[in-house]
């Protein structure tokens, strides 16, 4: 015989439901004014590896002592580390990044992408203000 949820049950699945709708609500309000770059830099070391325009979909080999150590791929717009030869893979499994000051951080390979607003489009908001 199946029991039927009860009152008490259908109020703590509509508690639940409301916490994940407010969660979700609460992050795209936070997110809806972010900053979005439009190029990505690539340091290595401390070092400029490279600027990127995020505009344009490619996939970017980052090579350390004349090997791969990582493979950043830019489409649609984001930055995503897909491959990296360190032991923890935190830089993968990192999500993909697009907006301003947004970072992905390999600490083995010492390798850090950051998305940035290019000089230009810096200086037309300075003007623009």
């Amino acid at each position: 015989m199946e029991k039927k949820p009860g009152k008490k049950e259908i109020i703590f699945l509509i508690v639940i439901f409301i916490i994940i709708l407010a969660g979700w609500l609460g992050y795209r309000y936070m997110t809806a004014g972010a900053d979005p770059g439009n190029q990505v830099r690539i340091t290595v070391n401390g070092e400029e590896y490279g600027v990127y325009d995020l505009e344009q979909d490619q996939e970017i080999p980052i090579e350390i002592d004349g090997e791969v150590a990582n493979t950043l791929v830019i489409k649609d717009g984001e930055a995503d580390m897909i491959e990296a030869d360190c032991p923890d893979q935190i830089c993968v499994n990192t999500a993909a990044i697009s907006v301003k000051n947004e970072t992905i951080v390999c600490l083995p390979n010492k390798v850090v992408v950051e998305v940035i607003e290019s000089e230009a489009e810096s200086e037309l908001d300075v003007i623009a203000q």
